[in-house]
C-alpha cells in the first residue's frame, strides 16, 4: 500500500513567498506533499532559488507567478495563472505585507495606499478571484494577520488598522464562503525581527514582554498554517495567535 503525504494532490498558492515567514511557509507544505505556487513581486532570484532548492527534493512542483498586489488587475492574472499552471487551487495564504511606521501627523496618501493595499484590498480581492476554485476543492484560505490587529502599535496606526480589517475580512469571508471554504487566521507575535533596524534594547524589551521569554521562530507559523489547513477541519473565522502570551500581557 502507498502513503500519500498528508497534502499530497493539492495545491497552495502564498503571497510573499520568496523569503522570511512565506519561505519557511512553503518549505514546511511542501515536505508535507503539497505542490506550491509561490507569488513574489520584485524578488524573482530569490524565488527561483527556492523553488530550485524545492525542486531538487521534489521535481515539478513548485510554480512561480509573478504581480504586483497593489494593481487589483494583476490579481485576477495571479489566480489564472496558479490555474494554467497546475490546474487546480486548494489553498491560499495571503502572507505578503507591508510594514513601516506611519506616525498621525506625516502619513501620506501613498503610504496609506500601500499599507491598506498590501495587508486588506489584496488578500481580500484575491480571496475573491480563488474563491470558485477554492469552492470546487473544497479548500482553505489563511490569512496573516498581526497581534496589533487588537492591540495597535505605536507609530504604526495604518498598519494596526488594515491588520485589524484583516481580521475582520477573515471573520466575514468564513461567514460569504462556507460551507465549502474555510477561511482562518494566523496572528504572529515576536518571530522575525523587521528588515529595518532594531536596536537591542528594544529586541529585549518586546522579548521580555512575552510569557515564554523569547523570540518565536519563523517553523511556528508554519506549522500553525499546516494545522488549519491539514487538521482544523471544523474551524472557520478564528485567529490564532502565536506570540508567546505577549498579546495578553498588558
Amino acid at each position: 500500500m502507498i502513503l500519500l503525504e498528508p497534502l499530497e494532490n493539492k495545491t497552495v498558492l502564498i503571497t510573499g513567498a520568496a523569503h522570511r515567514i512565506g519561505a519557511h511557509m512553503a518549505k514546511t507544505l511542501h515536505q508535507q506533499g503539497a505542490n506550491i505556487v509561490l507569488h513574489y513581486r520584485n524578488s524573482k532570484d530569490t524565488a527561483e532559488l527556492l523553488q530550485s532548492e524545492l525542486h531538487e527534493l521534489r521535481p515539478n512542483s513548485v510554480f512561480l507567478v509573478q504581480g504586483d498586489l497593489l494593481d487589483t488587475a494583476t490579481i485576477t492574472h495571479i489566480i489564472e495563472q496558479t490555474i494554467q499552471q497546475t490546474g487546480q487551487l486548494d489553498v491560499l495564504i495571503n502572507n505578503a505585507s507591508s510594514f513601516y511606521p506611519t506616525p498621525v501627523g506625516s502619513v501620506s496618501e501613498q503610504q496609506w495606499d500601500d499599507l491598506v493595499g498590501t495587508n486588506m484590498k489584496a488578500p481580500f480581492f484575491l480571496s475573491q478571484a480563488a474563491a470558485p476554485y477554492l469552492k470546487k476543492s473544497q479548500g482553505c484560505i489563511v490569512s496573516i494577520v498581526d497581534i496589533h490587529a487588537d492591540r495597535p502599535l505605536r507609530q504604526y496606526p495604518v498598519y494596526s488598522m488594515a491588520k485589524a480589517g484583516l481580521v475582520m475580512m477573515t471573520r466575514a469571508l468564513a461567514c460569504e464562503l462556507g460551507p465549502e471554504v474555510r477561511v482562518n487566521a494566523i496572528a504572529p507575535g515576536a518571530i522575525m525581527w523587521p528588515d529595518t533596524d532594531m536596536d537591542e534594547v528594544t529586541r529585549e524589551k518586546i522579548i521580555s514582554r512575552t510569557f515564554l521569554k523569547r523570540k518565536g521562530d519563523p517553523h511556528d507559523i508554519a506549522k500553525t498554517a499546516l494545522f488549519l489547513i491539514k487538521d482544523a477541519t471544523y474551524m472557520s473565522g478564528q485567529v490564532l495567535t502565536v506570540d508567546g502570551g505577549r498579546s495578553l500581557n498588558s
